[in-house]
């Protein structure tokens, strides 16, 4: 997680993590607003604001009165959006690092099995 991501950012992160580890499955109900804010010590407005952004990529249905479910598919969207995260963000430096230090994929892969 990025220390200077704003909080909003971050309860969106821990959710999606959620859903990706298998805590959250399609069509399961998320936790309230206020249930979650008070569980990570956080506004609820922010936790608004990061269910929003939820129901923005189309990740949650919302009933009202009831609450937001994931939304069918969800999973994938979000191992899509990650994965390309990971190719955009993060695995240009690892490479690299891996390039100074002279390890191989081959060697990450050794250690796999």
């Amino acid at each position: 997680m990025n220390k200077k991501q704003p909080v909003y950012l971050k309860l969106f992160e821990t959710i999606s993590h959620a859903i990706l580890d298998g805590k959250y499955k399609d069509g399961d109900l998320l936790p309230s607003v206020r249930a979650f804010a008070s569980t990570q010590g956080a506004n609820p407005l922010t936790v608004a604001k990061a269910y929003q952004l939820f129901q923005d990529r189309g990740l949650v249905t919302v009933k009202r009165g009831v609450g937001l479910f994931v939304a069918n598919g969800a999973v994938q969207k979000l191992r899509n959006a990650e994965r390309q995260n990971f190719i955009d963000n993060s695995w240009p430096e690892i490479s690299k690092h891996m390039h100074r230090i002279g390890i191989e994929l081959s060697d990450l892969i050794e250690q796999e099995g």
